[in-house]
């Protein structure tokens, strides 16, 4: 039962980052790089740091818990940084691949990396026990990833008889592929920089903290290391298309409106890794379940991504065996995140 509430849990959250994009329509006047810097202070650096004051209490502060292993804290903003690298260079997977194939490639990668790795660097024994069980829910969850990315292959080619996208015409398998699994190994970081602060959650918990919390400070570090990334390249883009002027000339009500939705994204974003921390907390220490959670959120994210394409319309003029082939995808992501509850 308790596994079940964490997968809830976690399932709300991913459908919150799923929904995430929506308010991004509501944004008026902003350059890209405007909004991501704003919502990304909020997404990034203001929730994340709401997120992890209930870990502190009478016996320790949240600076002091964050400075409690200054080695740890370094590393978790150090992956923090390199997972800020794959979330720019998601963008550019999506460019030279397409949406469809682009996702795939990089979610699948960065499902597998972000489950796989910390328990290489545990020591455990992915061809035996429940190293072998963890080795094949990473495979089917690829699997499931794969299909649905085919989905959207065929979704492509019937969406774009008599008209040319841009993404096709820039279209480069093998400049798109190792851009892809470049952003996928990089967005797994952020499950390394997690690990690495194993130290952290577990002195927030000593010091008297929920395990419903006791992650989030650790999400705090990684996150901001993700957001020095970013704040480099959107300065760098300040710089070139001369656009940060358009943060302080608009009116008073678009201004408002701009913070309002960017808050809104923002805390979306932030609810797949606040709901994560929480379920994780569901999961019983050392089990199979703990240890394929990031691949169970990276599950449901493609899954409510989905979900809400087929409610935006985004399927439509597709046929029959399309959404067959979509459907069939999200059911093969569905029974990989049963597979592990079953052993």
């Amino acid at each position: 039962m308790e596994t079940l509430v964490g997968l809830i849990i976690i399932a709300v959250g991913s459908f919150g980052q799923s929904s995430s994009y929506v308010p991004i329509h509501r944004v008026k006047k902003w350059s890209w790089e405007n909004f991501w810097l704003v919502q990304g202070i909020f997404a990034w650096l203001l929730f994340p740091l709401l997120g992890a004051l209930p870990a502190a209490s009478d016996t320790i502060s949240l600076c002091a818990l964050l400075t409690s292993d200054v080695a740890a804290s370094l590393k978790c903003m150090g992956y923090g940084v390199l997972w800020g690298i794959g979330g720019l260079t998601f963008g550019l997977s999506m460019r030279y691949l397409g949406v469809a194939l682009g996702q795939s490639v990089s979610l699948g990668t960065c499902a597998a990396f972000g489950t796989l790795i910390p328990a290489l660097l545990k020591g455990d024994d992915l061809f035996s026990g429940s190293g072998l069980i963890l080795l094949a829910g990473v495979s089917i969850t690829l699997a499931g990833i794969a299909v649905i990315g085919y989905a959207g292959s065929l979704r492509s080619q019937q969406q774009e008889k008599g008209e040319q996208k841009e993404s096709v015409q820039e279209f480069a398998l093998k400049k798109g592929l190792l851009i892809a699994l470049l952003a996928g190994v990089m967005s797994a970081c952020f499950s390394l920089g997690l690990d690495a602060g194993k130290s952290i959650q577990e002195q927030a918990v000593s010091g008297g903290a929920s395990k419903l919390f006791a992650l989030n400070p650790v999400i705090l570090l990684v996150t901001m290391g993700g957001f020095l990334t970013n704040l480099v390249y959107c300065l760098y883009q300040h710089r070139k298309n001369g656009s940060a002027r358009e943060l302080f000339s608009l009116s008073s009500g678009t201004t408002i409106n701009n913070l309002l939705f960017c808050a809104l994204a923002g805390i979306l974003w932030y609810s797949q890794f606040f709901g994560l921390s929480m379920g994780q907390s569901f999961f019983q220490p050392d089990s199979v379940m703990l240890a394929f959670s990031w691949s169970i959120l990276m599950s449901l994210n493609v899954i409510f991504s989905n979900v809400w394409g087929i409610v935006l319309k985004e399927w439509q003029g597709t046929n029959r065996k399309t959404i067959t082939v979509l459907i069939l995808g999200m059911a093969i992501l569905i029974f990989s995140l049963i597979f592990t509850n079953l052993f």
